[in-house]
């Protein structure tokens, strides 16, 4: 019954198969939550020539950041995927991919054959998602991470499934050739805090910045 999902969900049931109590009698299944996790210069340039903006400075500990944020499950025992567009892959050192212990996802309407070292490929987002809860994944996959590039983050932020944007925000102008699309704050409110994320202003090889988490705006 109608609710009968309404309680499943709130006991965080996300992948329950309901029927609708007054529809056509189809199964439904409440897609997956995703999170987008990026770093932005105030020009809103997130990449220069396959690379980071800042390239070839290394923000060491934005990047462990980023490491921990995308591999830590939430729950004990599954673990996460990671979304990325096909230029992302690529831009990540051979050496390094795939990302590891994450399930990486690769996607591309022109490769034909899935990239070495990446777990799955898909045409397009919606295909991606649609994987996570198939039988094979839907009880190991915890967490999903978008990480790029523009037009992925675009599309993922459009969705209501997008919950919350992890955003380092790099306290200074490189030139940028890749941008982030602006946040929408009638979507997303900033949250004044958020478990292990610092609050205090970072800085790496002389450039600072800071970390903030968005987080959708529920709609009445």
């Amino acid at each position: 019954s109608f609710w009968r999902a309404i309680f499943a969900a709130l006991c965080g049931n996300l992948l329950l198969v309901w029927e609708l109590a007054a529809g056509s009698g189809k199964s439904w299944k409440m897609p997956r939550l995703m999170n987008c996790i990026v770093a932005v210069c105030p020009n809103m340039g997130i990449g220069k020539d396959g690379n980071f903006p800042w390239y070839p400075v290394r923000l060491n500990k934005e990047l462990k950041y980023f490491q921990k944020m995308t591999i830590t499950p939430s729950v004990e025992g599954k673990i996460n995927a990671v979304i990325m567009g096909r230029k992302t892959w690529f831009s990540i050192p051979e050496k390094f991919r795939p990302l590891k212990d994450r399930i990486n996802i690769v996607l591309s309407r022109e490769l034909k054959e899935l990239p070495k070292g990446a777990n799955y490929l898909a045409r397009d987002l919606e295909s991606a998602l649609v994987h996570l809860d198939s039988p094979e994944l839907q009880d190991k996959v915890d967490l999903v991470w978008i990480i790029g590039g523009s037009s992925l983050y675009k599309e993922a932020m459009g969705s209501p499934m997008s919950h919350r944007l992890f955003v380092t925000r790099v306290l200074q102008d490189f030139e940028s050739d890749t941008f982030l699309p602006e946040i929408n704050l009638n979507q997303f409110k900033l949250l004044p805090k958020f478990p292990d994320v610092p609050v205090d202003v970072q800085e790496d090889n002389g450039i600072q910045y800071k970390f903030e988490v968005y987080e959708r705006i529920a709609q009445a």
